[in-house]
């Protein structure tokens, strides 16, 4: 008994570190080591603006989770522009005139963007009225077995009950 439950407990042991191991390439950034800058400052200032910038290539990762080439060479370019002096914002500016808005992981609030905010929201409201309207027909509708008084006396007739 023992040994089935070791045996088991190792089964399960083995099994979580193989998944491990299939997921931590997707845990780790794409930066490498050679695009990274010197000073730790404007490093941590580099990474925290690229977690802001989505890939054009996978476009639902930032480019630092990504490996497209596209990503790294904006990951690069970001870092030349910080080590040109530019701040955040006139780099987002930057990029956004380079790409458009969809390179921002999280777009403005503008009428551009409106359907893009509200959209959910639409969704959700439009998936809430079907639900009430269907509950509601069902609510109200007759049931779909009932008999009419005539199907239920010629019902009465073939087995022979009194009216």
């Amino acid at each position: 008994m023992l040994h089935t439950t070791l045996a088991s407990g190792r089964r399960v042991l083995a099994i979580i570190c193989a998944l491990f191991l299939a997921l931590a390439p997707t845990l780790a950034f794409a930066v490498t080591p050679e695009e990274m800058l010197r000073d730790p400052k404007l490093e941590a200032r580099a990474e925290a603006l690229s977690a802001q910038l989505r890939c054009m290539v996978c476009q639902n990762e930032s480019i630092d989770e990504s490996e497209a080439p596209l990503a790294h060479d904006i990951r690069v370019l970001v870092r030349q522009k910080i080590l040109e002096g530019l701040s955040d914002s006139q780099i987002r500016a930057y990029l956004v005139a380079r790409y458009g808005d969809f390179i921002l992981l999280k777009p403005p609030f503008k009428p551009e963007t409106i359907l893009l905010w509200t959209a959910p929201f639409l969704l959700l409201l439009i998936g809430a009225g079907a639900i009430a309207l269907s509950v509601r027909q069902r609510l109200t509708a007759p049931p779909a077995n009932a008999l009419s008084e005539e199907e239920k006396s010629k019902l009465a007739d073939l087995v022979g009950e009194e009216k």
